[in-house]
């Protein structure tokens, strides 16, 4: 069994992570804000994964087993609260909108050693009032626990430009697409094609963060089209691929 490590204090820090490093399980007894200022991180639990460009941070709530991935090299900014200052009020992991404000608090914050002085004290109050005011974005890939969905999901994980119908796919796994229906809003909580949606717009980040050509990364996640693609990442993320921070 993989030993989870175990700390206490939350950091508040500035790292770099080359792409492809991770950083394996573990928990703090504190909060943590996880924000990439360059690359794109990802953040998997128990309960699926998480995946933030540098337009996004995410909520890490105390005691939550956490691991990070980079994609892309990553400048990794994190910001340790005490688990009795939750300015968002969530106990279940986030991803949150980053406005050019709160960027830039983010970065200076975790840039600078804590002096004590009364001027990092109010870097820090305004920090949390710019998160208090972050609206959440559904970017959550949730991780299925039917034994039916796990062989489903796995085999679009492996593949999310795979465009067969759930019906197709239910034969597969030897199941009819009524009953994966149920499954998916069950045990994941959404609909089918939006679970794959979600899983095909992780995709396009990872592979967008390794310089990936915008419209090979539209064929490689599935989408009939070019245009088709940068139009679902606008609606999902406010700006097109080619706009995408690296």
């Amino acid at each position: 069994m993989t030993q989870i490590r175990h700390q206490p204090i939350a950091p508040t820090r500035t790292q770099w992570l080359a792409s492809g490093a991770a950083i394996d399980a573990h928990r703090h007894d504190d909060h943590q804000i996880v924000y990439a200022g360059r690359g794109v991180l990802a953040v998997t639990t128990g309960a699926g994964s998480w995946v933030a460009p540098g337009t996004r941070a995410i909520w890490v709530p105390a005691d939550t087993v956490h691991a990070h991935q980079a994609h892309g090299d990553l400048e990794l900014h994190l910001v340790g609260l005490p688990a009795t200052v939750n300015p968002l009020g969530l106990r279940s992991p986030a991803v949150l909108a980053v406005s050019p404000l709160l960027r830039e608090l983010i970065i200076a914050y975790t840039r600078t050693e804590d002096d004590g002085s009364p001027e990092r004290g109010r870097l820090r109050a305004v920090l949390l009032d710019q998160l208090r005011v972050s609206p959440q974005q559904p970017l959550h890939l949730p991780a299925p626990t039917a034994p039916l969905l796990r062989t489903l999901c796995d085999m679009l994980r492996a593949d999310p430009s795979d465009g067969r119908t759930l019906a197709e796919l239910g034969r597969e796994v030897g199941a009819s697409a009524r009953t994966l229906s149920r499954l998916f809003r069950g045990d994941l909580g959404m609909t089918f094609p939006q679970w794959r949606t979600q899983l095909r717009l992780h995709h396009a980040l990872v592979l967008l963060a390794d310089n990936t050509p915008v419209t090979t990364v539209a064929n490689r996640c599935g989408w009939s089209s070019t245009s088709a693609f940068i139009d679902v990442f606008r609606r999902a993320f406010g700006h097109t691929p080619g706009a995408h921070p690296r």
